[in-house]
């Protein structure tokens, strides 16, 4: 574990929480009994794109502590280091934002909480899915 994940940037703790996600992401495809790659793989991407993280973030906001809102806020408004090419600037943003409290909660160690918010996340966008199905 990192000793102080607070003294992290957030671009680095959501260069993490992009992996953690992906992980959890793939996981879940693969509990699901999926096993054709190009399936999974299309899957997943529904789950992994900037307009979908974003979604999740603006879902659970409110149900965050006051300290994850902030660390939120704080990725939120940082300036990009770089754009997505094809994801709407704020999504791209609050994206990030998304990951990079993920990040935060898996270098705190806190697996509980990260637990609730992966759920959630995959939650959330498999609801969306089933809206569009």
């Amino acid at each position: 574990m990192i000793d102080n994940p607070k003294k992290i940037n957030t671009t680095a703790l959501a260069y993490m929480g992009d992996a953690v996600y992906e992980v959890a992401v793939r996981e879940h495809l693969l509990e699901m009994g999926l096993d054709n790659v190009h399936k999974l793989h299309g899957l997943a991407t529904k789950f992994v794109k900037a307009s979908a993280q974003s979604h999740i973030i603006k879902t659970i906001f409110d149900e965050l502590t006051e300290e994850e809102q902030l660390l939120v806020k704080r990725a939120r408004n940082k300036k990009p280091v770089t754009m997505a090419k094809n994801a709407d600037p704020l999504d791209y943003r609050l994206a990030t934002a998304m990951e990079a409290l993920v990040g935060y909660l898996y270098l705190a160690g806190d697996k509980d909480r990260l637990a609730w918010v992966l759920d959630r996340a995959i939650e959330i966008i498999g609801d969306s899915q089933k809206k569009e199905d």
